[in-house]
């Protein structure tokens, strides 16, 4: 096997880390898009607007339980441990016989352990947390593939089609993953993978496992995927300037030790992970050019690199690089503390809260704190003014509101589709509703054609954080809606 030394060390690490997610998913609030996918489990469904269901049917028995969200996040965390584990496993098993195996395999697990951005994806549920442990079940999958004695094992072509199947039902991007693994298998095997009738059933197994998605779409005129292409044509001119954005953000989020993949010489069998990270992480950086790619979403490539950059670092730390490795590893450590630093107390002291109508700079920790005790307020002045609704101008104020609010319905009052106009309809024209603003996103009381007939402010709360202001809300009873929503809102400026 290995030695139990380079063993404990991996498990040690996997260990502390899956404690410090647990740990902090029992301190934060719900992100905007963990409480929208929350929701999607709060009303199951065949498939979504913006996304497939995978995300929401994981999360459906806790849910459905009623289970507290320090208890649904240990779904993510252990996702996360499931993602890192398999990337040991698939280290040790794609350079066995190789010299650094096994502190390869350690390097890969430290490497993805320092990664900033992977942590909130261990706390949080996202669709990309799902693709990344199902991108490690790929590759391991693929790697049984590449043996030519396989080609002929119906177990290991409908396994490879489940996953393929569960991959396309986490997120639409896993089609570049499966793309990619497709180029690995066809320059492996040749033309004649292409007569393998097993290779056709695995396909048909993942489009059967997929089905929903299509089911819904038409059912709902193609809403989905209507979507997905005006989103992947980008919302801007395509500039380059967003590109190197995008890259610098890669970075930074990600940070440099698994970059070391560029030192895995000697990789052999291991080397055609570099396609599985190529190709996806290239359409991603250039869809990035038109603003439609965020830094999270090319996850699942920087996991299929790990057993590289693993290498990468075991090469260095045997070379006269150990102490440049130390050092970006020290860096990366105190980039992941400082990022659970500020999750905690909401940027302090980096970036104070407000309490002012307006808030006077972007805070994104600020988001993460105050919704549970909004939402309870909502619930309770919806009562007292017998309001059946709550009501937002974005989108983005809507989930966690829809989460902590339950169950009142939420109605954006925004001209374009949302998931939540799937859920709560449009706010009927003559309708009355409890509208919500939020200091950090706030908009001018919608009155008049595009509005209301009236709006009456109930109260203004301040979201308090370890005894300090920190944003606020204002609860407004509004009456007689008008039926005809603003296009293009634009929040107020301070």
């Amino acid at each position: 096997m290995f030695p139990p030394s380079l063993s404990a060390r991996a498990s040690r690490v996997l260990a502390v880390v899956f404690l410090l997610h647990a740990a902090l998913g029992a301190a934060l609030g719900l992100s905007v898009d963990e409480a929208h996918y929350l929701l999607y489990a709060a009303h199951p469904a065949l498939s979504y607007f913006d996304h497939p269901p995978l995300v929401g049917w994981v999360q459906w028995p806790l849910v459905a339980l009623g289970a507290p969200v320090a208890v649904l996040r240990v779904i993510p965390g252990l996702l996360w441990l499931a993602t890192v584990w398999g990337v040991y496993r698939l280290s040790l098993r794609l350079l066995a016989g190789h010299a650094l195996a096994q502190p390869a395999a350690l390097g890969a697990v430290l490497a993805l352990a320092l990664a900033p951005l992977l942590h909130v994806l261990g706390i949080g549920l996202l669709p990309d947390t799902l693709l990344m442990a199902l991108t490690v079940a790929l590759l391991w999958q693929t790697t049984t593939l590449l043996a030519p004695e396989a080609l002929d094992r119906p177990k290991a072509w409908l396994l490879m089609g489940l996953l393929l199947g569960l991959a396309g039902l986490a997120k639409y991007t896993a089609v570049f993953t499966a793309l990619a693994l497709g180029l690995v298998l066809l320059r492996a095997h040749g033309l004649r993978l292409l007569r393998k009738p097993w290779l056709w059933v695995a396909l048909g197994l993942a489009l059967v496992v997929i089905l929903p998605v299509f089911v819904w779409n038409a059912q709902h005129q193609w809403a989905s995927f209507a979507y997905q292409v005006a989103h992947g044509q980008g919302h801007h001119e395509w500039l380059g300037q967003h590109v190197l954005r995008f890259l610098l953000l890669q970075l930074l989020a990600f940070g440099p030790l698994l970059l070391a993949a560029a030192w895995a010489r000697g990789a052999g069998p291991a080397r055609w992970l570099w396609g599985v990270f190529a190709l996806p992480f290239a359409i991603l950086t250039y869809m990035a050019g038109g603003g439609t790619s965020l830094p999270h979403w090319t996850a699942p490539a920087w996991v299929a690199l790990a057993p590289l950059a693993g290498l990468g670092l075991a090469r260095a730390w045997q070379s006269s690089a150990r102490g440049l490795v130390l050092a970006l590893g020290a860096l990366q450590g105190l980039a992941c503390a400082g990022l659970v630093g500020l999750m905690l107390s909401a940027g302090w002291p980096l970036l104070p809260g407000s309490v002012a109508p307006v808030a006077p700079q972007p805070n994104p920790f600020a988001d993460l704190h105050g919704w549970d005790v909004a939402g309870a307020r909502a619930q309770a002045l919806a009562a007292q003014q017998g309001l059946g609704s709550v009501a937002v101008q974005n989108w983005t104020l809507a989930s966690r509101l829809g989460w902590y609010a339950r169950p009142l319905p939420v109605h954006v009052l925004e001209d374009r589709p949302t998931q939540f106009r799937f859920w709560a309809g449009d706010l009927p024209a003559g309708g009355n509703t409890l509208l919500v603003d939020w200091s950090y996103l706030s908009y001018d009381v919608p009155l008049g054609a595009h509005g209301f007939a009236s709006c009456t402010l109930l109260e203004s709360q301040a979201a308090m954080h370890w005894g300090l202001p920190l944003a606020s809300f204002r609860f407004y009873d509004c009456r007689g809606w008008s039926g005809q929503p603003q296009a293009n809102l634009e929040p107020r400026t301070p």
